[in-house]
């Protein structure tokens, strides 16, 4: 096993401790071997050594709500855009763009197929280390459903390489939807239980799923030790999820006390993904969003911080995801400094690194700089508990590693 030192370093652990000056970490093959002061952890013979200097050392960051394999705003136009291999190679780049940005783990939302998540094990493409919904299950004129009003056809024009939306509708139907998409590879299950923006046939304030149906997508998954994320934000439909075991609620923006109360109770995540919201009311009409979506995208946009701040007043378990798509997948951190807004920078980066980590099932390998942890490295030029906007700056990230291999960057 080759050592790594990376010396004079400012090291965020993303345990909870205040940043260390001139610190040392020492990478031993995939692993973290030491960190602390310089006087404190000793050089292994014959390791690489690194300086550090004026640059912060963090853990990978983990993005909690991607979507890698959604390249348009409407599905529709997914086959005639990026035919065949196309696809593959559009949304291969975008898994290498992510990790090139400093997240070494995407859970995919949806969208992504299970071949994806292989091709990175394999080293045919780089990528994150991906956990993979597969399709998402939706209930007919549900979120998931995008077929337009005047189609009558079953079809929902998604591409032959994507991972197609399950739409069910009953709890026996449900569970048989479930059951496939465990079949097909998914690491979690992702079901719509309320509309959104790109619905074309459902309101944002619509519930959709019975807590009977949510349920039984709930007890499949956990049948398999898996576990249900669910699409909602009205509080109805938050509590109809907590009711039936979900673990974590995406998006959540009409949060109120009553269901994040709820949510505590039952160690429920709350996952924001603020950075779409703001991403599309700046740049959704220059790329072809009709007027309906940036309506709704509007009405949510302006309520994500106060469900922000009454979730970090109830003390609810809070994520991070960015939910970015297509023409916006470059700016995954500005969750990071749209969250830091409410929480202060170093919450705002624990909830997309240990938190993450924790949701994801992962935290004893990842999610924070602790000996014993994967090597899961990333080093920001400056100091990002001054300036949290520079991991929005690609050439910023000037190192990467993942699993204790350099990526990106180098001595």
């Amino acid at each position: 096993m080759s050592d790594t030192v990376f010396q004079n370093a400012t090291i965020i652990d993303c345990t909870g401790r205040d940043p260390l000056r001139g610190g040392v970490l020492v990478v031993s093959g995939e692993r973290i071997q030491a960190l602390g002061p310089s006087d404190r952890v000793s050089t292994p013979r014959d390791a690489t050594v690194i300086d550090m200097e004026g640059k912060t050392l963090m853990p990978g960051l983990i993005d909690a709500h991607a979507h890698v394999a959604l390249l348009e705003a409407k599905v529709s136009e997914y086959e005639a855009k990026h035919p065949g291999a196309i696809f593959a190679l559009s949304v291969a780049q975008n898994m290498e763009s992510a990790l090139m940005q400093g997240y070494t783990t995407l859970r995919d939302a949806g969208g992504c197929d299970w071949s994806f998540k292989l091709a990175v094990e394999r080293g045919l493409i780089k990528g994150p280390r991906m956990l993979v919904s597969n399709g998402v299950i939706s209930q007919t004129g549900g979120h998931g459903d995008h077929r337009e009003r005047h189609v009558r056809a079953d079809s929902h024009h998604e591409h032959p390489l994507m991972a197609a939306a399950s739409i069910a509708d009953g709890a026996d139907r449900v569970r048989a939807a479930v059951r496939e998409q465990l079949r097909a590879g998914a690491d979690q299950i992702k079901i719509m239980a309320g509309g959104g923006a790109a619905s074309p046939t459902s309101a944002i304030e619509d519930p959709q799923y019975t807590v009977e149906e949510l349920a039984a997508a709930v007890y499949e998954a956990r049948a398999v030790r898996k576990y249900v994320m669910a699409h909602v934000y009205v509080p109805q439909g938050i509590k109809n999820c907590v009711q039936a075991g979900v673990r974590s609620i995406e998006h959540g923006n009409f949060l109120d006390e009553e269901s994040a109360f709820l949510m505590k109770e039952n160690g429920v995540f709350l996952v924001p993904t603020l950075a779409i919201f703001e991403l599309a009311a700046r740049r959704g009409r220059e790329h072809g969003a009709p007027e309906s979506m940036l309506q709704k995208i509007d009405t949510v946009r302006t309520v994500g911080g106060l469900s922000l701040e009454i979730a970090k007043s109830v003390g609810l378990k809070i994520g991070s995801g960015s939910d970015v798509f297509g023409p916006y997948a470059g700016s995954r951190a500005l969750s990071l400094e749209l969250q830091a807004n409410v929480l202060g920078p170093m919450d705002s980066v624990i909830c997309a690194t240990r938190t993450n980590a924790e949701l994801l099932g992962l935290d004893e390998d990842i999610g924070s700089l602790e000996p014993g942890k994967l090597a899961d490295v990333i080093a920001v030029d400056g100091d990002p508990m001054e300036d949290i906007s520079l991991l929005q700056d690609h050439n910023r990230i000037s190192l990467v590693m993942q699993s204790g291999r350099v990526v990106k960057g180098g001595a």
